[in-house]
This record gives structure tokens, sequence and C-alpha cells, in this order.
């Protein structure tokens, strides 16, 4: 079994938030510099620890299929880079193609690959700031536990972090099967 959450180690959440501060900034300095979508890519990673082997793994992953969705589709990457961060890993791309497009694209990555439920990519686009799902007529992220929004659970802290943990666990156990 995959253990994700060693129960000793964690983050802060003042560290969350300053992490997610500094996540915009760098985002704004982004769209600013190349005035062309920005793919920001986070982790969902439930629970205290945002880093550890396990996902960095998830993250590598990650990239590596990006990379593979960025070529396929031909789409000129103006600069990359990747954050490995005690407050989880976090990449980005400035892409030059429309933000509409590459978020169908991303959003397309998140549903067909085994991991692709722990990926978390945003679209953010010069003019018109992040591309959501909605926008392209895409449902709402599910639930792990309950198929429900995902958004609704979290926010209503639904399910115990253990229930949440051995969802994610097992998800994580089963893609290494495949490999």
């Amino acid at each position: 079994m995959t253990i994700v959450t060693p129960a000793q180690a964690g983050v802060s959440l003042e560290d969350l938030l300053a992490a997610k501060e500094l996540r915009a900034r760098r985002q704004t300095d982004w769209l600013t510099q190349f005035s062309q979508p920005l793919i920001s890519l986070t982790l969902v990673t439930p629970g205290p620890v945002k880093d550890s082997v396990a996902w960095r793994g998830i993250m590598r992953e990650a990239l590596q299929q990006a990379e593979v969705m960025l070529r396929q589709h031909g789409w000129p990457v103006l600069k990359q880079e990747v954050f490995w961060l005690p407050t989880g890993a976090e990449a980005f791309w400035g892409v030059k193609h429309s933000a509409p497009e590459v978020k169908a694209a991303t959003v397309a990555l998140e549903q067909s690959h085994a991991l692709g439920r722990l990926w978390d990519f945003d679209v953010i686009c010069p003019q018109a700031g992040v591309v959501g799902r909605r926008s392209l007529d895409n449902a709402s992220r599910r639930c792990l536990v309950c198929d429900g929004p995902a958004h609704a659970c979290a926010r209503s802290r639904k399910h115990p972090l253990p229930e949440v943990m051995t969802k994610v666990e097992a998800l994580i156990d089963s893609w290494h099967r495949t490999l």
C-alpha cells in the first residue's frame, strides 16, 4: 500500500496560504511577461503532507503527460518551470495557443489518466483570467469518495480525512499495479 501521509509530518495552514499567494504572484508575472495563456499545475493532496516520494512520482507523471499533450498538439511552449516545494509541487507552462483549447486538452488529460483526478491543471488567459471547466460545458470535478461535487464535499468536510486518504492511496496503488 502507498503511504502518502506520514503521521508526524506536514505543513501549516499559514504555509499553504503563503504558497498560494506566491503562486498567484508568479502567475501574474508570467502572464505579464508572455501575454499568453499559462498552464498552472498543482496536485490534489488531501492531508497535511504535500511533498513526499509518492507525491513527487505523481507530479513527474503529470509533467510527462502534459509534455506529451503539448507536443501532440504542436503548441509552442514559451517557458516551462517546476517548483518542488514543501507545500506541494507546482509547474507552469507559458503556451502560445488559445486558452479555451488548452483548457479542453488539460481537462481531457485529467479525465483520461488513472492519476488525473489528483492533478489540477488551471489555465489562465491574460485577458479573461481563469478558464473554468464550466466555460467549456464540462461538469465540475467529482468527489473522490462519493462522486458528488468535489468542491461542495471539500468545503463542508463531508468525508473524514482518513476516508479520503484511503481513496487516494487506493487510486495510487491501482495505478502502480498497471505499470
